[in-house]
């Protein structure tokens, strides 16, 4: 598939539409440039852990881990 996306002055593109679908990015997303002699490759860039964007959103102030949950949980319920 190839598709045609202009440069900005800025140096800005907008990634066509079915790219971004083939490559599964959505906005927020990054993409990898990488460039050689041949020519040059967009890649996305992925964390390591597809959920590690959100660890620690969910209850602020609440430390990670089992001891720190189940403490909590006890805590609520006043034992």
């Amino acid at each position: 598939m190839q598709r045609r996306a202009r440069i900005t002055s800025k140096g800005q593109i907008t990634v066509p539409h079915e790219i971004r679908r083939v490559l599964g990015v959505k906005p927020g997303d990054s993409l990898l440039f990488e460039a050689d002699e041949e020519g040059a490759l967009v890649r996305p860039l992925r964390a390591k852990n597809a959920f590690a964007k959100y660890r620690g959103i969910g209850n602020p102030g609440l430390r990670s881990g089992r001891e720190a949950v189940v403490g909590w949980v006890r805590q609520l319920r006043g034992r």
